[in-house]
C-alpha cells in the first residue's frame, strides 16, 4: 500500500496551515479546530510518513528541514487543485472557490466597498473575505490570495494591476480651525499650527510628505492626537482640532460641502496609484479578475489588459 492511500488529505491543509500561521492555535481557529485535534493531526501525518515535519516548543512551532520542504511542494500541489476547481465552467456552475484579501483602510474605503454590490451580483457563489490594516505584510506567507497597496509598497516578485490613476496626499483644516489659528501660507509655518498625528501599523506615527520647491520634504508638524483611522481623523478635522494630512479621495464630499479646506495646495504630495497585486499563481482566478475589472470601471479605467495566455500585464513596481 502506498503512504498517500494511508494519508487523509485533510491533515496535509492542517499541516500547511500550521506551518503558514507559525501556531497550533492560530492555525486551530482559522481551521474550525481545536489545538488538540491538530496535534493529534500532525502525529498521525509524522507516523504515517515517518518523518518529523514540525519542531515544537511551548512558544512557537516550526518546520523542520524536511517539513518545510513538503510544505513547498504540497502547496504548489494545492494550488494546482484549487486552480482546476476555480477555472472550471460547467455548464450552469457557480464560480467557484474564496478570495482573501489584505487591503489598506483608504483602499477599502474607496475602492472595495464600492465593488462589493456588484461583485456580489456577478459573483454569488464566491466567499470573499477582505482583511483591513494598514501595515505591509507577506500575503502568500500569510495566507492572503492578494493584496491592495500604493504601486511602491508591492513586491517585485508579484503581479501589479493599477485599481487607480495617482492619489494626491494633501492638508486640510476646518474654516473653524483657520479663522482661529490662521492659514499656513508656506510648509515652515505648519511648526505653529496643530496637526492631526497618522499612526501607522508600526504604531510610529508617519512624517506628513510634501512637495518643497519640486522635492519632496518629510516633517514634523506638533501635534497631541495620534489617529490610525482615517475616518476618525476627518471627525477631528471637522470638529476643527487640527490640520489632517489625509488622501485628497478621502475628503471629497467634505470639501464638496466645504467642511473642510485644502491648506497649502502646492504643496500636495503626488502618490503611486492604488495596486492589487497577488502570486503569479493566482491570476488565473476568475472571481479576482472580475473583482479587479470592477473596481477599475468604477475608476474609468479599462478593463485589465492581458497578454500572452491571459496573465495581466505586471505592473512596474520598487519594493521598499
Amino acid at each position: 500500500m502506498a503512504k498517500t492511500d494511508r494519508i487523509d488529505f485533510a491533515d496535509l491543509k492542517s499541516f500547511l496551515a500550521i506551518v503558514r500561521c507559525r501556531s497550533f492555535t492560530v492555525a486551530a481557529i482559522e481551521l474550525g479546530q481545536t489545538p488538540s485535534a491538530l496535534s493529534h493531526a500532525m502525529r498521525r501525518l509524522e507516523d504515517r510518513l515517518g518523518a518529523k515535519l514540525l519542531n515544537r516548543s511551548s512558544r512557537a512551532v516550526s518546520a523542520t528541514a524536511v517539513g518545510q520542504d513538503l510544505a513547498a511542494r504540497l502547496e504548489n500541489g494545492f494550488n494546482e487543485i484549487g486552480s482546476a476547481l476555480e477555472t472550471f465552467e460547467a455548464p450552469g456552475a457557480a464560480r467557484l472557490g474564496e478570495i482573501r484579501l489584505n487591503v489598506f483602510a483608504d483602499a477599502a474605503h474607496l475602492l472595495v466597498a464600492p465593488a462589493l454590490p456588484e461583485f456580489v451580483r456577478q459573483c454569488p457563489g464566491v466567499r470573499l473575505t477582505v482583511v483591513v490594516e494598514n501595515r505591509p505584510i507577506d500575503i502568500v506567507a500569510e495566507g492572503f490570495d492578494a493584496g491592495i497597496r500604493y504601486g511602491h509598497y508591492v513586491p517585485e516578485d508579484m503581479v501589479a494591476v493599477p485599481l487607480t490613476g495617482p492619489q494626491r496626499w494633501v492638508l486640510a483644516a476646518a474654516p473653524s480651525y483657520l479663522e482661529r489659528y490662521g492659514v499656513p501660507r508656506v510648509p515652515d509655518e505648519l511648526a505653529d499650527h496643530t496637526g492631526l498625528q497618522l499612526l501607522l501599523g508600526d504604531n510610529s506615527s508617519y512624517r506628513w510628505e510634501l512637495k518643497d520647491k519640486g522635492q519632496a520634504r518629510r516633517l514634523r508638524v506638533p501635534g497631541l492626537l495620534t489617529i490610525n483611522d482615517t475616518a476618525t481623523t476627518i471627525s477631528a478635522c471637522k470638529a476643527g482640532l487640527g490640520i489632517a494630512y489625509v488622501l485628497e479621495a478621502r475628503i471629497a464630499d467634505e470639501l464638496a460641502r466645504g467642511e473642510v479646506r485644502i491648506v497649502l495646495e502646492k504643496n500636495a504630495y503626488p502618490e503611486d496609484p492604488f495596486h492589487i497585486y497577488y502570486s503569479s499563481r493566482r491570476y488565473k482566478h476568475p472571481a479576482l479578475l472580475t473583482l479587479i475589472d470592477i473596481i477599475r470601471q468604477q475608476q474609468s479605467l479599462p478593463k485589465l489588459a492581458v497578454r500572452g495566455r491571459g496573465r495581466p500585464t505586471p505592473a512596474r513596481s520598487r519594493s521598499l
